[in-house]
């Protein structure tokens, strides 16, 4: 059995992890809108990954605050897991994500030329970067049917209008929010990685960006590990997909984004 000491400084190494990680993560928002102002032009950039960072990180608030903040879902959540009885999700989590979201729709707004003077109008480079693929319009609308039949699920043959966790539930609405975000994850990369393909360059897509992404991943994953086994219970891990694979894929792809300043 740990001593108190140690679970006290293991709390406080998660605290400082979890921001630290949000900090990483929120900065990596920042160059690539920087440089596309810098060169007046999106051009090396797919829309399609911050119109999908939209989607997810949309779900991804709706989920970690819900999980955080709000008493039925943090009871539907202790009733399902009697043995670590609290979400590992912590308010670095909530923060993060809604700061996410507003770059994200800066980011999107980027290619409208009446917003920002550049964009659409102005861009010379392979059509595919001006404007969202058939594939990820797919993927977006089957995200929002999906959630909406939970929804539907939940209020059809849900108890006590889904507040009983032993059927379904608005809780499983939350998760399927965190899975929105963990398809919305394992997708959004592969259109930047498409236009790197296609270009044989990087250029105009932000290598600071995909470091400070990484390093979030790292600390991110990092935490929820310390904080499952502080609960003595390492199906905290599982409990929360949405943080665990948004850690391990984007480590994954940002090691691949990465790859290219090497091979280009």
């Amino acid at each position: 059995m740990p001593s108190q000491e140690l679970i006290s400084f293991a709390r406080s190494i998660s605290r400082v992890l979890g921001w630290v990680y949000v900090l990483s993560w929120s900065i990596s928002f920042y160059p690539q809108p920087y440089l596309n102002y810098c060169r007046q032009s999106t051009t090396g950039s797919s829309f399609s990954y911050p119109s999908l960072n939209i989607i997810g990180f949309s779900a991804y608030v709706l989920s970690t605050s819900s999980l955080y903040a709000s008493p039925l879902i943090r009871a539907q959540y202790a009733t399902r897991n009697p043995v670590s009885l609290e979400p590992t999700v912590r308010l670095n989590d909530v923060v993060f994500g809604a700061h996410a979201l507003f770059w994200s729709m800066v980011s999107w707004s980027m290619y409208l030329r009446p917003v920002w003077g550049f964009g659409w109008g102005y861009e010379q480079g392979p059509v595919g970067q001006r404007r969202i693929g058939k594939g990820t319009m797919g993927i977006m609308a089957g995200c929002i049917s999906a959630l909406a039949w939970v929804i539907t699920l939940v209020l059809s043959k849900g108890k006590n209008g889904g507040n009983d966790p032993n059927a379904w539930a608005w809780i499983d609405v939350v998760y399927a929010l965190g899975y929105v975000k963990l398809v919305i994850t394992l997708v959004k990369y592969m259109p930047q990685v498409r236009t790197n393909y296609k270009r044989q360059s990087t250029v105009g897509w932000s290598s600071l960006q995909v470091v400070l992404d990484f390093i979030g991943g790292i600390l991110s994953t990092m935490q929820l590990v310390i904080d499952s086994s502080l609960q003595n219970d390492w199906s905290g891990l599982f409990n929360n997909p949405t943080k665990l694979g948004l850690g391990i894929i984007t480590i994954v792809f940002d090691l691949v984004s990465y790859s290219w300043d090497f091979l280009t």
